[in-house]
């Protein structure tokens, strides 16, 4: 297959890392069981999630180390590349939006079978639509922190609410690498104001009652080995704490949302992606369709 150099052009695997199956073949093979889509629904997030073979991870971190550079030629395809979010030297947080446009393997995870059928059973049984992807890498001995938040709070020029937020490591993660922290049945609360990300981990603290604030003592850590996912609701709260372990803490996002999700904004919903005018539909090139459960049955 020729590619285009900007790979959101390409709405299909591009390599073969991963399998390709029919919409039937993939439902078959990595459909999660019901008490797993009941755990999502009950406490807002489900995890241990295995997403990526060996191979796969290699491959990914392969590429991650090639993009991290500023200098790599199609680095004006992201959306967004900040090499430490927090500006502080001690703390650091590289942080991006679009590789999926960059690399194939970073594209190709788009369509990983074990992701998309999970992600439309999660949102209930809907199409699957591509939102946005992220990379978040801590660096051993002085990797930052992400701030509790909720990932809605970000994403209000989309409505209506009907987002899916899967973080897969390829590093190990655990306590001491700074790995992922949920507070369960937080997806409850209602929208909350938005903190700055890689700023003060508990400034969330301000926007919080006093029995939602007594809430973060049953705070679970979600350590995974690498190549393993973790599925949260929009609304869930989240954080990950500092790296000051001998080991990086590396991982990339998938954000994505039900087919119908429409722009709530005449504003710019990514940087260098054509406006969509507020009521119009998500979709086309830069928000391309992973998974329908309709084609199933074909």
């Amino acid at each position: 297959m020729k590619l285009k150099s900007d790979l959101s052009l390409h709405h299909e695997l591009v390599s073969d890392l991963f399998p390709k199956l029919s919409a039937k073949e993939t439902w078959e093979t990595y459909k999660l069981p019901d008490e797993q889509v009941a755990h999502f629904n009950e406490f807002g997030y489900l995890h241990n999630v295995k997403l990526l073979e060996e191979n796969q991870v290699d491959h990914l971190k392969q590429e991650l180390d090639e993009i991290m550079d500023p200098d790599h030629p199609r680095h004006h395809l992201f959306y967004e590349f900040h090499t430490n979010e927090s500006e502080d030297p001690n703390s650091v947080l590289f942080h991006s939006l679009g590789h999926w446009r960059i690399t194939r393997a970073f594209h190709d995870i788009l369509w990983n079978p074990r992701f998309v059928v999970a992600a439309s059973q999660l949102l209930g049984n809907k199409a699957v639509r591509f939102w946005h992807d992220q990379l978040f890498c801590k660096p051993a001995h002085h990797g930052g922190v992400v701030a509790w938040h909720q990932d809605y709070s970000y994403w209000t020029r989309t409505s209506p609410m009907q987002h899916l937020t899967c973080w897969v490591g390829l590093d190990d993660a655990n306590t001491d690498n700074g790995c992922l922290h949920y507070i369960p049945k937080s997806h409850h609360w209602g929208l909350l104001d938005k903190p700055n990300l890689a700023g003060d981990m508990e400034k969330l603290n301000d926007y919080l009652t006093d029995d939602q604030k007594e809430t973060f003592k049953d705070k679970v850590a979600i350590e995974m080995p690498k190549g393993y996912g973790s599925f949260h609701h929009p609304l869930l709260v989240h954080g990950s704490y500092e790296n000051r372990s001998e080991r990086s803490r590396k991982a990339f996002v998938l954000n994505v949302f039900a087919d119908g999700t429409l722009s709530d904004s005449d504003e710019i919903l990514l940087k260098g992606v054509p406006t969509i005018k507020k009521g119009g539909k998500m979709e086309g090139q830069y928000f391309p369709l992973l998974f329908d459960p309709k084609d199933i049955q074909n």
